[in-house]
């Protein structure tokens, strides 16, 4: 951005025309000091950027609207208290364009929904918030006895009594903890170094056994899920293969050796006779001659 239009974004530039009898830059253009955010000055209305005091739901599509969340409403003033003014602040939520309207409560110090919202309650026990119970409105005018006042006085020194042993320890031991800065320092470098250290000779013994990751150490868990496990032996699995043999296998027996050799030698001869018996129907061999063939292997 050159130095001119720096100055006119930052309205420090005068034209050629403005003489001083003119007034003021904002005089001279004839606008508000605040633009935008004036527009409904003559309404008593002024746009300022507003931001929720606490969580509430939204009454158009019941959706939560965090603490903190910041708005454009419109502000004025719709009455006073005593000599304090009571300033009402109008918006639009994001989620559904529903109307909020929040006004100041002087009296008790607070913000008041007036309509388009509901206050999302938030209750929190003493004990697991780990503070004080405020006293309720009812004690609080109760103070003004002289006879309650000291006996409420009284209750809250012996709780003192009872907390203090516990503070004192706790701030002693925040004293020193924070006391040497050096020392804090120092020791959390070694506690640095040492895990460095672990993690490089973790990293050495995984790359020793050949693993592309590094192994965390050991716990107590894996060496009971360890001894849980139970592999079987040799003698185990030979049974195991064998029973699984016997199981695939055919209920009935394979013939032995000798008995296969008897029916492939049946075979055979089955097969001699009856090519025997083909070429004698063919008639390329003799009667006379196969049968005496046959006598004479008899004999």
């Amino acid at each position: 951005m050159s130095s001119l239009a720096a100055a006119r974004a930052d309205n420090f530039y005068y034209p050629p025309e403005w003489e001083p009898k003119k007034g003021g830059l904002n005089k001279f253009h004839g606008q508000h000091a605040l633009r935008e955010r004036a527009r409904k000055l003559d309404q008593g209305i002024l746009i300022i950027r507003f931001e929720m005091p606490y969580n509430i739901w939204c009454g158009g599509c019941n959706s939560m609207i965090a603490k903190g969340v910041r708005f454009n409403a419109e502000k004025k003033q719709v009455g006073n208290y005593y000599s304090t003014k009571i300033w009402s602040f109008t918006m639009k939520s994001a989620c559904c364009q529903h109307e909020i309207v929040i006004q100041t409560d002087p009296k008790n110090c607070a913000y008041v929904i007036i309509s388009g919202a509901q206050k999302k309650t938030e209750d929190y026990d003493v004990e697991d918030a780990e503070t004080f119970a405020l006293p309720a409105d009812e004690d609080r005018a109760k103070l003004s006895d002289p006879f309650y006042r000291l006996e409420h006085q009284e209750e809250d020194l012996q709780k003192k009594k009872e907390a203090e042993p516990v503070l004192v320890r706790l701030q002693k031991v925040s004293d020193s903890r924070h006391s040497d800065d050096y020392n804090l320092n120092r020791a959390l470098r070694a506690r640095l170094r040492g895990q460095k250290k672990k993690v490089a000779q973790e990293e050495e013994v995984s790359r020793k056994m050949g693993l592309g990751i590094r192994l965390l150490p050991s716990s107590s868990e894996d060496a009971a899920v360890a001894s849980g496990m139970r592999f079987s032996s040799k003698f185990e699995r030979n049974r195991k293969d064998k029973r699984a043999a016997i199981k695939a296998s055919s209920i009935f027996g394979e013939p032995s050796t000798s008995r296969s050799r008897m029916l492939e030698l049946e075979s055979k001869r089955r097969k001699l006779k009856v090519s025997s018996a083909s070429a004698l129907l063919a008639g390329n061999i003799k009667p006379s001659s196969w049968t005496q063939s046959r006598s004479g292997g008899r004999k």
